[in-house]
């Protein structure tokens, strides 16, 4: 091969380009890979800055410590051992008050939510027909007496005239019998006006007891008869609210938690901040086989207007009351917590030094919106109510205050 024809060769192969040689220029990878670490490194302190390491924001109350003989610490000393809801009803039910006559409504003596005593008068029907019933009955009565004055006066005599031998034997026997019979007319006739005058009195509806007045069914001037189906002749419905009663469903399984004559307490849905002591008087005798339970009442001892007939109560029933403080010792402490702390049934979150602890407590009695603390708080901590954002041990927290 000559020397020119190697020369091209060899300037041809200096031009060939070798794709497994690194490319000129180019820098190191170790340099990105430091850039990402920065990066990386600079992600995570913003978010921690952002999410675990901002502080969140609480708002706490405060365990209460009080004297187990304080007012209100001392009905708290018994423990909830069941509790459920149910309906306000009284003792005997409900009155419904109808006519046993029919009539047109021509007044009504009371209205809603009047107080009535027994006798009182309540409704008043169209009495024209059964007054004209009534004299009818009289007049009848009046002829009878006359008729049995006129046949004792015929019968007087002809017993005279039948002891002269004036008068026949049969005679004296026809009269004698006449005389029975106006006799008889009188009896029926004081008979019909005795029904005249009851059936009159019934045109005035009277309460059957004291009471207070809860529904009207009509209106003046409507027409209200007796029977037909149930309640159609129905005009007013009373109650006697002096026996209140709460009435509830208990599951069978808690059956053995509810006896006669227990404690209890009753919480209107409506105004839950007001308390009325009760106990258990009837525990009806059969379970309902469909929803497995028992109903059970019981007797509010105090009461008020809050409480009025169908309305929704909480029901709790109370264990037995512990035995009281020794004389002269020392009265035991109370701890209290708002409801509104606890989670999870009987954990509390504590805020101290600005960090977060959550503290297991065991629980006592209930009273309204505050639970009895037997062990797990000393009294005075902070605990959380509410917060904006995720609680957990150890993070830090700031309380707001409630403006």
């Amino acid at each position: 091969m000559s020397d020119g024809a190697r020369s091209v060769r060899d300037e041809l192969s200096s031009l060939k380009i070798d794709r497994l040689a690194a490319p000129a220029g180019r820098r190191t990878p170790r340099f990105l890979w430091a850039v990402a670490a920065a990066l990386l490194v600079l992600g995570a302190g913003v978010l921690y800055r952002l999410t675990l390491g901002a502080p969140t924001l609480v708002r706490v109350a405060y365990a209460e410590r009080g004297e187990a003989g304080a007012a209100g610490a001392g009905a708290a000393s018994a423990g909830v051992v069941l509790t459920g809801s149910g309906y306000i009803v009284t003792g005997d039910r409900y009155i419904s008050i109808g006519v046993r006559v029919p009539g047109r409504i021509d007044a009504y003596f009371v209205d809603e939510s009047d107080s009535v005593k027994k006798g009182q008068a309540l409704v008043q029907l169209d009495q024209r027909d059964y007054l004209a019933a009534l004299e009818r009955a009289q007049a009848a009565l009046e002829l009878a007496r006359a008729n049995v004055a006129l046949a004792q006066t015929e019968t007087q005599r002809l017993r005279s005239l039948r002891a002269q031998e004036i008068a026949s034997q049969s005679a004296l026997d026809v009269k004698e019998s006449q005389l029975r019979v106006a006799q008889a007319q009188v009896r029926q006739a004081e008979a019909a006006l005795r029904e005249a005058t009851v059936t009159l009195d019934y045109t005035t509806l009277r309460a059957p007891r004291d009471g207070v007045i809860l529904a009207k069914f009509k209106e003046v001037g409507e027409i209200a008869v007796p029977g037909g189906f149930a309640g159609a002749g129905d005009l007013i419905r009373m109650a006697d609210l002096s026996d209140l009663r709460a009435e509830l469903d208990v599951n069978e399984i808690d059956l053995a938690r509810v006896k006669l004559g227990q404690r209890a307490e009753v919480t209107p849905d409506s105004f839950p901040d007001a308390h009325y002591a009760a106990e258990v008087v009837k525990l009806y005798p059969q379970v309902n086989r469909q929803k497995g339970t028992l109903k059970v009442e019981v007797r509010l001892l105090e009461r008020d207007d809050k409480l009025r007939p169908d309305s929704s109560v909480r029901v709790a029933f109370l264990a037995a009351e512990e035995a009281p403080t020794a004389p002269g010792a020392a009265p035991s402490a109370v701890i209290t917590v708002p409801r509104a702390a606890l989670h999870d049934g009987d954990r509390v979150w504590v805020v101290t030094n600005g960090k977060l602890r959550e503290q297991r407590l065991e629980l006592g009695a209930e009273r309204g919106d505050t639970v009895v603390v037997r062990e797990g708080l000393l009294g005075g901590e902070a605990l959380v109510i509410s917060a904006e954002g995720e609680l957990a041990s150890g993070r830090r927290v700031v309380v707001v205050s409630e403006d």
